[in-house]
Parts: structure tokens; sequence; C-alpha cells
């Protein structure tokens, strides 16, 4: 009885350890099934088809192609024309040093006098080469049978001619300096507008400061001296027929080295 009585304790004590390592060998199992499901459900996946590698150029749209040839015939054209690489020979009473940058839209004049450093800066002309509009030509004939019947309008006025923007700034030392808006004419000089200005650190001030009237409304005299007083400094008509020409020829130039640039572009 001792022995049987053993034996069953020993069954009873074996059998609730076999059955949770059972229990634990296939709980172990079932977790590596369920980590490996999705490594094998990844794999199973179909993948993104990998794309050859390729060093050959984009080929440019039929567009540019057409566009730069219409850009190598316009630079034909600009360098067949004399302009372009003529040299301004300077008058030799010419009292301005000149400074001018290839690729910029305008020039430096500098000269001094009696103390006074004055400079010019001439800017891209306004051309006027003779060819109207039709809408132009339209509104005058038009108004013809109108002018007629008046028959004593715009007798006297002026034909249109090309022009060359001028600012002018005279300075003293560090003292008030002196600006003039001009339009250039080959053979004169019309004053714009006239401003007095301080060398002021304050922009707020120099935004809301007082210019002066226009200078149409000034007195005639007051007008005339100021063209006089111009003049004596180097704004003469033979300073502004050479500007006429000189600026007329950098135009020439500088259009030639836009159309070569616009061709790099395009040519990439």
């Amino acid at each position: 009885m001792a022995l049987f009585a053993a034996a069953r304790r020993a069954a009873a004590t074996t059998a609730p350890l076999l059955l949770r390592a059972a229990a634990t060998s296939f709980s172990g199992a079932h977790r590596g099934a369920a980590l490996l499901r999705p490594l094998a459900a990844a794999a199973a996946r179909p993948q993104p088809r990998a794309m050859p590698f390729s060093s050959a150029p984009a080929t440019k749209p039929s567009s540019d192609a057409e566009l730069l040839s219409v850009i190598e015939s316009e630079i034909k054209y600009a360098e067949d024309c004399d302009d372009h690489d003529r040299v301004e020979e300077i008058p030799d009473n010419f009292p301005f040093k000149i400074s001018d940058e290839k690729g910029m839209n305008a020039i430096t004049l500098r000269r001094t006098y009696h103390g006074e450093q004055i400079e010019v800066v001439a800017h891209m002309p306004s051309l006027v080469t003779g060819d109207e509009p039709d809408h132009d030509r339209d509104d005058k004939d038009e108004g013809e049978g109108k002018e007629e019947d008046d028959g004593e309008e715009d007798e006297g006025e002026k034909p249109p001619q090309s022009s060359v923007p001028l600012t002018v700034t005279i300075t003293k030392g560090d003292g008030p300096i002196l600006e003039f808006t001009c339009t250039a004419y080959p053979d004169e000089v019309i004053i714009d507008s006239l401003s007095v200005t301080h060398p002021s650190e304050d922009c707020e001030k120099d935004i809301i400061a007082y210019e002066g009237p226009d200078f149409n409304d000034l007195d005639e005299n007051l007008q005339r001296a100021f063209h006089k007083y111009l003049e004596l400094r180097g704004i003469s008509p033979l300073t502004t027929n050479f500007l006429h020409e000189y600026m007329i020829n950098k135009d020439s130039r500088e259009y030639l080295l836009w159309l070569r640039k616009l061709k790099d572009f395009f040519q990439q």
C-alpha cells in the first residue's frame, strides 16, 4: 500500500509538469510562427520592379530648338550691323572721364570743376526710328481734315527725336547734393526736375523731404540760369551730341551680348 501510494503521488506530481512543459512548448512554437508570418508575407508580396539607370541626356523640346534657331538668326543680323563694334572717337575737348561697364544699362561720366565733383549717369536711349504704328497713322489721317480747317495748329511742333535720360549730381565736399534729371537730345538738354538733398542716414526723412516745385513752374529767368549753370559744368551740346551717338552704339552692343547669353542658356 505504501508503494502504491508513493507511486500515485509521483504520478500526480509528474503529470502537471509534463502538461506545463507541453503547453510551454506549444506556446513558444505558436509565438515563433506568429513572428515568422509577417516575414513570410513580406517575402511573398510582389516587389516593385527596379527602373534601369540611364545616363543618356533628356531630349530637348522641339520648341527650344526652334527658339534657338531664331536667336541665332537674330545674332547673325545684329553682327552684320556696323554699330555693335564701332569705337567712338572721344572729342579732344570732351570734359568728362567715361566709365562704361559691359552688361550695364548706363555709363557714368565724372569730372572736377572748381572743387565741385560732377557725376553724370547716362541711361539707355529712347530711340525714334521713324516707323509709326498703323493706329497712329490712322489717328493722324482722321485728324488731317480738322487740322486743315484750323490751318495754324502744330505748325511749329518739332518732329520726335531720340533722347538719352541723364542724372546729373553735383557735390561740394560733405555739403548738400544738387541733382538734376534731364533729357538730352542731340543738340539740346531739357531739365525735367531739380532737387537739393543733404547726406543723411535717416532714410525716412529723405522719403518725405520737400524736393521743390516742378521745374517748368519756375520763373523763366531762373530756368535759363540753371541751363547756363549746367552748360558751364560740361552739360553742353558738345557733350550731349557725343552721348547721343555713344549710347545708341552701346545699346546695339548690349543687345548683341544679351542675345548671346540667351543662346548659351538654350544650348545647355
